[in-house]
């Protein structure tokens, strides 16, 4: 199962140069790498990257995370998966630009 992380384009040149990541400010302050699922990273965008263009969007397989990936509640009760472990280069699956238009951001069609 894939799932998604919504980066700004500094967040994800970090990413890059360094290798790893403990991931974007709120991810820092709460302990651990916020994703979504597929279900879940639309309205992960539209509530938390309303407006925002230039963002990129990284996929990575929930199994390959292993142990360090934990799923707990979050809006709604909703189980959402949680990283307690920087963020690899190498734990990310693929990733593209996550356009925004004038109604919303624009996913790539294999999440529809």
């Amino acid at each position: 199962m894939l799932i998604y992380k919504i980066f700004r384009a500094d967040e994800w040149a970090s990413l890059q140069a360094r290798g790893s990541t403990p991931g974007a400010p709120i991810d820092r302050a709460d302990g651990y790498v916020h994703f979504s699922t597929a279900e879940q990273v639309r309205e992960t965008a539209a509530k938390h990257f309303a407006a925002e263009d230039g963002l990129v969007l990284l996929a990575c397989d929930a199994a390959a995370l292993g142990g360090d990936l934990t799923w707990e509640p979050s809006r709604g009760g909703a189980l959402f998966p949680h990283l307690y472990r920087e963020l690899r280069l190498e734990d990310v699956a693929w990733h593209c630009p996550l356009p925004l238009d004038r109604d919303g951001h624009v996913f790539p069609v294999t999440l529809a």
